[in-house]
Order: C-alpha cells, then structure tokens, then sequence
C-alpha cells in the first residue's frame, strides 16, 4: 500500500499536463494571424484600402520616391512589408505617368510654331 500512496499524486500531475496541452493545441492554430492582403495586386490593395479616404491613385505620391512611400506606407497603413513596398510602386507610378503626360504636353506646346503676332508691324519712317 505504501508504493500506491507514492503514485497517487502523480496520476494528477498527469492530467493537468494532458490538459493543458489540449487546451494549448487548440488555442495554437487560432492565434496566428493572418495577412489578408496576401496575394492582392497593388490597384486592388488600393481599393480595399484607400479608397474609403482617396478617391483614386492619382497625385498620392506627390513626387516622393518609392523607398519614402514605402516606409510610410509600412508604419502607417499595411500589414505586411510586401504589401508596403506593392502600393508604394503602383503610387509612384500613377504619379509619374501623370507628371510625365503633363511634361510631354508641355513639351509638345513648346515645340508647336508659333502664331504670328495680331499686331501690325511698326511703321517705317524714311530718310528724306
């Protein structure tokens, strides 16, 4: 009898044990988070999340480089590195191709002939 009364508390321990690691693998899986924008091109990671505030992508870079976007973009507004960098390059490529349109207008127009004046030659005085 003096060998059962040893193994008594241990059977206890053991359920405890068997216990808390059920209760651990189940809590496991539902604790990892998840990246919802995994997987998303940039115009869509746009729409899902800036749109509610900008109406479209145009003139949000404001001619920032890429890597200032992205790490404002990163600190601020995604869930991910990847995501930040995605967004920052389809930011600053909406803007330059908008600052770059209004270059080559700009450049067209200077190139153009330009038209004669409206006003009439200045008189010529003669020598007499």
């Amino acid at each position: 009898m003096h060998l059962t009364s040893k193994l008594l508390p241990r059977p206890k321990l053991g359920r405890c044990l068997l216990a808390l690691g059920i209760l651990y693998s189940l809590a496991g899986p539902a604790a990892q988070a998840q990246n919802i924008d995994e997987g998303k091109s940039a115009p869509r990671l746009f729409a899902d999340s800036c749109v509610n505030c900008h109406r479209n992508a145009k003139g949000l870079a404001k001619g920032r480089f890429r890597p200032t976007l992205f790490l404002f973009l990163q600190d601020h507004y995604t869930t991910s590195a990847g995501a930040a960098w995605q967004l920052a390059s389809y930011l600053a490529s909406v803007d330059t191709s908008q600052s770059s349109r209004s270059r080559t207008a700009a450049s067209h127009s200077t190139t153009k002939k330009r038209r004669p004046s409206t006003r009439p030659p200045a008189p010529v005085q003669s020598a007499q």
